[in-house]
């Protein structure tokens, strides 16, 4: 594993090379293949050139890979490589997955229901409240937690999930050798030892500057079903990663404020511009998701007769046939067909009238 990981690091370290063209270049060999690979052949790939391939055959950064390897087994860190099962796999439908992510914690990544609590670091105590009984009300559905463990909502959002027995993480900005802000660094520590953890795609040493915070955002966005945004202004990094999920497909729901509080003026903004659905109830909530039934269950139509379905069809169909609704990235994940098969699938399907959508990317039978 630890020859593995030398070169999968190594990959991520060669300059002008980001994950997308990680991406490409995995497409054509494992990562101590690439390594290898003539440069004649290399700057053939597409998106990949002659500039990218002289890097990938002169880089030299494997010594530092190695004091990589060293930080990860003293600390006991978990990485994550992308085409590894426990890599977060609601990451691999965004173009832009990190390549490797580093993890502090024992969580399963990948579990069912996994929600994203986001918001302003100057909270009100209406946003506080807010985030208190939600997280409380989610506690009895088994849900993962994902936050930026920043001041304000953030925080609010992993102590309410550590106070309530859910498992919450924490995606960072920085390196694992250190904690930002470090007045969290005993919420952190709550936060593994209750069975979450710390999450990030940046090495030891690199600290916490600006630019990494939306890289970090699109993480907390990308592994989520649904990213919920409790209070936010028009500007900052609430609302990057509520336009980020919603560029990855994702469900956002924000809960509404005063039309003269600056802190609710992102949270109105998304609900105007449709980019949001507007937060009523966490019950409201769970049932748009497809995460819980209705109290009164609603009779199924017969599936019409005499449709020859194909073996895709068969399958998505197969899906749908154990619950009244089920979320298109829950399709994605279960078929395991790629996001534009299913498309495509779920689209003729709908033609033939055997499934009809819900709001929210929810799909039923007909």
């Amino acid at each position: 594993m630890t020859s593995d990981l030398l070169y999968q690091l190594a990959l991520t370290m060669i300059p002008q090379i980001g994950p997308v063209q990680a991406k490409i270049l995995l497409q054509q060999a494992e990562p101590r293949e690439i390594f290898r690979m003539k440069k004649s052949l290399l700057e053939k790939i597409e998106g990949i050139g002659t500039v990218r391939a002289s890097a990938i055959n002169h880089f030299a950064g494997f010594p530092q890979a190695e004091k990589e390897i060293a930080f990860i087994e003293k600390y006991h860190i978990r990485p994550l490589f992308i085409t590894e099962p426990q890599y977060p796999r609601r990451l691999l439908n965004c173009y832009d997955s990190p390549t490797l992510l580093f993890y502090k914690g024992e969580a399963d990544l990948n579990v069912p229901k996994v929600v994203a609590v986001i918001g302003t670091r100057n909270h009100t105590e209406y946003g506080k409240q807010s985030t208190e009984k939600i997280i409380r009300e989610l506690s009895s559905h088994n849900i993962h937690v994902v936050s930026g463990l920043a001041f304000g909502i953030d925080a609010l959002a992993h102590k309410a999930a550590v106070k309530n027995k859910l498992v919450t993480t924490g995606v960072l900005a920085h390196g694992l050798d250190q904690l930002y802000p470090p007045e969290h660094t005993g919420l952190a520590r709550d936060m593994i030892r209750e069975g979450g953890g710390l999450l990030t795609e940046f090495r030891q040493g690199v600290k916490p500057d600006k630019h990494h915070f939306p890289s970090r955002n699109r993480i907390v966005a990308g592994m989520s079903d649904l990213t919920l945004v409790i209070e936010t202004g028009q500007k900052g990094g609430s609302m990057i990663t509520a336009d980020l999920a919603n560029g990855y497909n994702r469900d956002v729901f924000a809960i509404p404020g005063r039309i003269n509080d600056s802190r609710s003026e992102g949270c109105n903004l998304l609900i105007q511009q449709n980019k949001a659905v507007l937060f009523t109830t966490t019950e409201e909530l769970l049932l748009t998701m497809g995460w819980e039934e209705r109290s009164v269950p609603r009779p199924k139509n017969q599936t019409a007769l005499f449709i020859e379905l194909s073996a895709n069809e068969q399958r998505i169909m197969g899906i749908l046939k154990e619950k009244d609704a089920v979320h298109i990235d829950e399709i994605n994940l279960r078929s395991g067909l790629s996001s534009s098969t299913v498309a495509a699938v779920i689209l003729n399907l709908e033609l033939q009238n055997v499934i009809v959508s819900l709001p929210g990317k929810l799909y039923k039978l007909s």
